[in-house]
């Protein structure tokens, strides 16, 4: 049992574990700040964010390969060449980019919760809407959706930090942010996996967008039922926790807006390499997200089935390794083996040189090194949480 000295005064924390007290002193009892509490039902709730809004833009990459490549006689398809089906599988991603400044705006001015909640919502409809649109085998029209769900999608992350900022104490934020993150990976792995059997079921093709859509709409409702901007604005978490986080987060005073300094970031080199960074990676990471199921069955002929779980196998890996890689860094970096700047740059590079020699290795694979292929493609994709 631990004891620590309070006043009614503001408290300085000491390294000790005791306060500081001028006044009037009191002894109370210390709980355990790492309780399970409101915090980690919000971090669950956007866990889970993640994982089904990456249900919304996944689930195309999955699904055009029977909605191209009919498997049994009768079953619904269309003849969309190549050029198309790209076209239809990039469009999410022109809304996406679009979205990404106006959403960290949006989520600053009504809060994080609001603006996800009902992006989400729409963004529910709309996939449940892709059947009907390509009923009449118009790709324009699915290609019009698409870009609805990638402008509803690009809130996910502006909105999610935003959350993270005010719910994450500083003393948990690696491992919390990375737990979040890290949903997002998960929801491929469930999506890609299941796809298979989905397809044989039933409902077909249609099934993987009226499932999705289903439950990211019922993900939606519970999450602007039960969640919460900040601390302050839940109604079930305790005193103690609350100002446990406010302490560690500075969301419980009034935050003061700066004057962006536009002139010092457009003429900044560390900016620049930040979106080479950037931009490298996510070149490679979405491709890979877009095109792997159609590279499974183009490529390396593998049937519906074999290629949902194998699709699914290097978004498993990579959701393993953000939970282990990212403990690590913060490790070398809070021991001071790596500085933040070493750090970030080394497992940033990690993150991308392995992929990218694993990508050069499978541009020489065939249908007959299928399984040097797969192992390749699932290093590359696994180790992209370096850098994630």
């Amino acid at each position: 049992m631990v004891y620590i000295l309070v006043t009614e005064r503001t408290p300085l924390l000491l390294k000790s574990g005791f306060v500081r007290l001028k006044g009037n002193l009191k002894l109370r009892r210390k709980k355990d700040s790492n309780a399970f509490g409101v915090r980690h039902v919000q971090a669950l709730l956007m866990f889970f964010g993640m994982a089904f809004g990456y249900f919304l833009r996944v689930n195309i990459s999955a699904a055009i390969v029977p909605m191209t490549k009919p498997r049994t006689t009768g079953d619904e398809y269309y003849e969309w060449d190549s050029s198309t089906k790209s076209l239809i599988l990039s469009s999410f991603f022109w809304g996406y980019v679009v979205a990404q400044v106006p959403a960290g705006l949006l989520a600053k001015r009504f809060g994080g919760k609001l603006v996800l909640g009902i992006a989400t919502v729409l963004a529910s409809i709309i996939t449940m809407l892709h059947p009907w649109a390509a009923s009449g085998g118009s790709w324009q029209v699915i290609c019009f959706l698409r870009v609805l769900i990638g402008l509803t999608q690009g809130v996910l992350y502006p909105s999610v930090h935003t959350l993270l900022a005010k719910w994450a104490p500083r003393t948990e934020r690696s491992f919390l942010a990375t737990s979040v993150y890290s949903g997002a990976q998960f929801g491929t792995v469930i999506i890609l996996a299941t796809s298979g059997f989905i397809f044989d079921s039933s409902m077909g093709w249609p099934g993987i967008f009226y499932i999705s859509g289903a439950v990211a709409l019922a993900w939606s409702i519970l999450f602007l039922v039960f969640g919460a901007d900040s601390p302050k604005d839940s109604k079930v978490i305790s005193k103690q926790e609350r100002e446990y986080i406010e302490h560690l987060t500075g969301s419980g005073s009034e935050s003061k807006s700066f004057p962006v300094p536009w002139k010092s970031l457009f003429t900044s080199a560390p900016f620049y390499g930040l979106i080479a960074a950037q931009t490298g990676f996510t070149w490679g990471f979405y491709t890979l997200l877009t095109e792997i199921p159609t590279y499974m069955d183009s490529v390396l002929k593998l049937n519906v089935a074999s290629n949902a779980l194998l699709s699914a196998l290097p978004y498993f890996v990579m959701w393993l390794l953000c939970l282990i890689v990212s403990p690590i860094s913060d490790m070398l970096i809070n021991r001071n083996i790596l500085s933040t700047t070493v750090g970030r740059k080394l497992f940033n590079t990690i993150g991308q040189w392995i992929p990218m020699a694993c990508l050069i290795g499978m541009s020489y694979m065939t249908s007959e090194e299928s399984v040097a292929a797969i192992t390749l493609l699932t290093i590359g994709v696994g180790f992209n949480a370096a850098a994630f």
